[in-house]
């Protein structure tokens, strides 16, 4: 993939900021890493991002 979508990239922000309480800029998230996640859906792709870095997904039930 030699360009990635950016609707795909607004939305895998959108997912890191929901679950990992994270902005895909202010983390160092550049486009080479993201094209690593690119071939999951965005939300998948958040959750595999904080599981390969070892994050903790945010607690929504206290955000309520």
């Amino acid at each position: 993939m030699s360009d990635l979508d950016a609707t795909w990239l607004m939305e895998f922000d959108k997912a890191l900021q929901e679950h990992l309480a994270i902005a895909r800029h202010d983390a160092g998230i550049t486009d080479e890493v993201a094209r690593r996640y690119a071939d999951l859906p965005p939300d998948e792709a958040a959750l595999q991002y904080g599981e390969d870095y070892d994050l903790q997904r945010v607690n929504r039930d206290w955000l309520s």
